[in-house]
């Protein structure tokens, strides 16, 4: 069986896709968005969830880099990513704008 070969962008995306996959992680995203930075007290305070599944959701973001954080004790500092997030702006958006179909031609 031939084993399937994808693109760089495309394990790239999938990487973003699933990391954003969750509405705590989106949450954790569009807040941090809208800050310079961010200590995680401030990002547990704005979510519903218990602290050690912030921590979890932080993680997933950090791994797929879309976010950073720095030590500062005793604190952890989490922003954006800026440089993945770029990256992933110009990823979906080439995704987005590749649909051919106008609306008579597609499928209802």
């Amino acid at each position: 069986m031939k084993e399937k070969q994808y693109t760089v962008e495309q394990e790239q995306m999938a990487r973003f896709a699933k990391a954003m996959g969750h509405p705590a992680r989106m949450a954790v995203l569009i807040f941090l968005a809208k800050q310079d930075s961010c200590f995680f007290g401030d990002i547990h305070e704005e979510l519903p969830i218990a602290k050690a599944t912030v921590s979890q959701h932080l993680k997933e973001l950090k791994d797929a880099g879309l976010i950073q954080g720095e030590i500062e004790t005793p604190k952890v500092r989490y922003c954006i990513n800026r440089e993945n997030w770029a990256l992933a702006r110009s990823l979906f958006t080439v995704f987005w704008d590749s649909c051919k179909c106008s609306e008579a031609s597609c499928c209802r």
